[in-house]
């Protein structure tokens, strides 16, 4: 079941927000269905829990960690994914 932003958590924020090295929670995602489904397809699933490893030097992209691995995303991409800090 899709998410929309209205259905997110209060307490819920962006990814990008988050400081380097610090775990959260994925609560859903603010991004239109195509880009949503691609991130669903690497394992960042609703509940899962990330860590934001690092911004590149330019802040562009994002390393993230998520079930035991470590991807790269566009920041805008990762702006849209929203968390809730543990």
């Amino acid at each position: 079941m899709n998410r929309s932003t209205h259905d997110l958590p209060e307490n819920s924020v962006s990814l990008v927000a988050l400081a380097a090295r610090q775990i959260a929670r994925i609560t859903g995602f603010d991004l239109p269905p195509d880009r949503r489904a691609r991130l669903l397809e690497m394992g960042l699933t609703t509940g899962a829990p990330i860590q934001l490893i690092r911004f590149a030097p330019l802040g562009d992209p994002v390393e993230i960690e998520v079930r035991g691995y470590r991807l790269s995303l566009r920041k805008k991409e990762a702006a849209g994914i929203r968390v809730a800090c543990l």
